[in-house]
This record gives C-alpha cells, structure tokens and sequence, in this order.
C-alpha cells in the first residue's frame, strides 16, 4: 500500500480504537450500485486502478436495479453484506437510525465539509455527523421535443403554467401526449410535482411538518387534474420498470410525447435512443405556477456509505478508496474518476474541484436548463419517515393520474398520510 494509504488506515483505526496493520493483509471489498452495465465498467475501471496503486486490496462490483437496490443494503446489513454503497440521500436518517452505515472518520468527514458546498455536506450528515461522501447532485427541468414544437407553431418554451397548458393542448393529437407524467416509481412520480410545488411558491415539508394542505398544493394537484381531464397526459404512456426506464422513456425518445419534467442524470440514455435525433431535445427551467415567484426546481443528491457491519480493515480500505475516487487525484485535469464516471451519464458532480474541472462540458445545450436552475434549487426534504413519505405521495398522485380521485380528495390524502407518517417516524 502506499504511503499516504497506511497513513489514513492507521487514522481510521486510532478514531475506532482498534489497532490495525493495513499492510500486513489483504481485504476485498465489494461497491453496490444501481448504475448500467456501460456506467459500472468505468466504476471498476476506477477501482482497478486504485487496486494497482494499492494491491492489498481487491474491489468488487455489483450492480442490482433501482427499485432493488434499499432492499439490498437492508438484507446486506452486516459482514456479509456489501462494503460500500450508493444510496440517495433520502435513505440516510433511517439507515443511521438502524446502525447499517459506519460514520465517516475525522479525515473524511473533514474533507467532505470543506471540499462540498453546505447544502449537499448537510445531506450527507445526521445530527452533525458526516456518513457519507457526496458525489452527484440532480436537478430537474422541462424537457421538450423543439420538432413537435416547431410543428405545433410553438416558439419557445412555456414559462407559466398557462402556457404550460397551451403548449400541451397543441402538442396533443394523433395519439401524443403533450405532457408526459411518470408512474409506477416514487422518485420519478413525486420529483416532477415537487418541483411544479416549488415552482408555485409551495413546499411538501417545513419544520418537519407536511406542508401539502397549503393553497400552492391544491393549486399543483389541479394542475394534474386538468392535465389527465383535458387528455394531455395519458399514463398508459409514463410507466416506469425497476430500472427507471420503460414507457416513459420510450415515448419520449420516440417522439410521442412532447414535454416531460425529469432530472439531468437521464442525458445519456436520452443520446442512447434518440441518436442525432437527441439535437431536437431542448431543457428549460420548471414554468412558474400561479401562485409562485420564480422558476425552481427540487434537487437532491446521492452518496456513498460505508457498512457499519463490515470488519475494521474493510471499513478503513473502504473509506481510503472513497476518499481516493472522489479525490482530485484519481482522474484527469484535477478531476475526479467520480466526476468523470457521472459526466459520462450527464450528472452534475457536487464537489467544487469537479464542478470547476468539468466547467466548459457543464455548458453545453442539454445541461443549461438544469445549471440554471441549481442556484434557486430546494433540496428535497431528508426526515425520518421520507421514504415512506414519498411511497404515499406516489400512490395519491397516481391515483390522481389515473382519474380515480379528485384534486382536493388527493389533497386530503396526502396530508392526512404525511401527518401520520412524519409523526410516526420522530416517536
């Protein structure tokens, strides 16, 4: 191992207290993810060459979908389970609170408060305590097809929710949807009205308290309701699978829908299907709703944790090589591997260093409507009860999408759920 390596090894060990020879064995370690086929060879491309630089230590990665992904680390949450994984942020109060991530130690924790903006450090703490190194950041914007508005006479982007709307009427015949709504996975069906919500002056969680009784609220589920009455929607057409591909996508990518809100991160599978077809997407800030100020968007982030079960040579090994992937030193120009793995997907990196590394790449056309919207971005509330929180979401809003309740019944239910949620979870 290098020097550098035993250095930080022997740190860890002193903050647990355990004495720890990080040369004197080897440890393998294993990387969870949710990532493609294509994304997880650059990851072990990453930890190969970590593993050259530091030959102790073997790193493994395995890669499971999305919507299997928090069961995964649940079922893994002791020695036997993975090392290191990639969990959203909205997982962390609960996965701290049941003792499946270790804390980061001092170097780490550190690093991460001072080589990341606040807002995305504060994600990856419970109570003060850091547990995780921050490596994406996702906003959401308006994607539309500038083709099926050039021939539906639409001149740019919609600003407003009334013109929203107009947009969506014109885009809506010979079988397109105008506006395309996500179903059949939480992230994907909450984020998009998050972000309207935002976009409307409103918010789902304040003070740890359900905010969607408010008028900005009702005001977003009418939005959803004219859309599915009016036929400018269709959620046949927005069906997600476990790997947050499907229906959705493929109408999109195809031509069949005109306008959809979805995160940064999807850039690459969107160049994937479209081909040179990919030029007539187009990105815009969220239209401001009627009730709301200014365009926002949600934003949230992703990370990598540690397993608390793992042995504390696997722990140490595993926090080196975090520090090290997401470190200046690992990939090119004074960027990150990590960095250079999630421009690959058309994700924004969140440490400073590789967000001014990749500043020239971070301007081209898909990418502007996302990076203006970062700087109004509110964060995606992370409280205990969250993921819950967003499953009962989903399941109003797409009852919702599919015509069964009204507006005001789906406003009712969501803040009855929240309320009962949120309460549970602080007792």
């Amino acid at each position: 191992m290098t020097a550098m390596t035993k250095i930080r090894m022997a740190a860890f060990a002193a903050t647990v207290l355990t004495p720890f020879a990080a040369a004197a064995q080897d440890v393998e370690l294993t990387y969870l993810t949710h990532w493609a086929p294509d994304t997880v060879k650059l990851l072990e491309e990453a930890a190969s060459a970590y593993s050259e630089q530091n030959p102790g230590v073997a790193i493994s990665v395995r890669a499971v979908p999305f919507g299997d992904l928090l069961t995964t680390i649940r079922s893994g949450g002791s020695g036997d389970g993975p090392t290191i994984a990639s969990i959203y942020d909205l997982w962390l109060p609960e996965l701290v609170r049941d003792g499946l991530v270790a804390p980061a130690p001092d170097a780490v924790s550190g690093e991460v408060t001072s080589e990341w903006p606040e807002g995305i450090a504060a994600a990856a703490a419970v109570d003060g305590q850091i547990y995780g190194i921050p490596n994406e950041i996702n906003v959401y914007a308006l994607n539309y097809n500038k083709a099926m508005f050039e021939k539906a006479g639409i001149s740019a982007p919609p600003k407003t929710w009334a013109e929203l709307q107009d947009a969506a009427a014109k885009l809506s015949a010979d079988g397109k949807q105008g506006f395309g709504l996500i179903n059949s996975w939480a992230a994907g069906v909450v984020h998009p009205f998050a972000s309207l919500l935002a976009s409307n002056g409103g918010a789902l969680i304040a003070d740890g308290k359900p905010q969607l009784d408010s008028q900005q609220a009702l005001e977003t589920f009418e939005l959803y309701e004219t859309m599915i009455k009016e036929g400018y929607t269709d959620p046949a057409m927005g069906t997600s699978d476990a790997n947050t591909t499907g229906p959705f996508l493929d109408n999109f990518v195809s031509g069949n829908t005109g306008m959809i809100i979805m995160a940064n991160w999807w850039e690459s599978a969107l160049r994937a299907g479209m081909g040179d077809d990919f030029a007539n997407i187009g990105t815009a800030p969220i239209p401001v709703g009627p009730s709301g100020d200014t365009a926002r968007s949600i934003s949230y982030s992703w990370m990598t944790v540690v397993n608390a079960g793992a042995e504390d040579a696997e722990q140490a090994a595993a926090w080196d090589f975090l520090q090290w992937l997401d470190g200046p030193d690992s990939g090119e120009n004074g960027a990150s591997a990590m960095a250079g793995i999630l421009q690959s997907m058309g994700i924004l990196p969140s440490r400073t260093s590789d967000v001014a590394a990749f500043e020239e790449a971070l301007g081209r056309p898909f990418l502007e409507g996302y990076v203006s919207s970062l700087e109004n971005a509110r964060a995606f509330p992370v409280v205990l009860g969250g993921q819950e929180f967003s499953d009962a979401l989903q399941q109003v809003i797409e009852q919702l999408e599919y015509g069964q309740i009204s507006a005001q019944e789906a406003q009712q239910n969501a803040q009855a759920d929240a309320g009962s949620i949120l309460e549970r979870a602080q007792r």
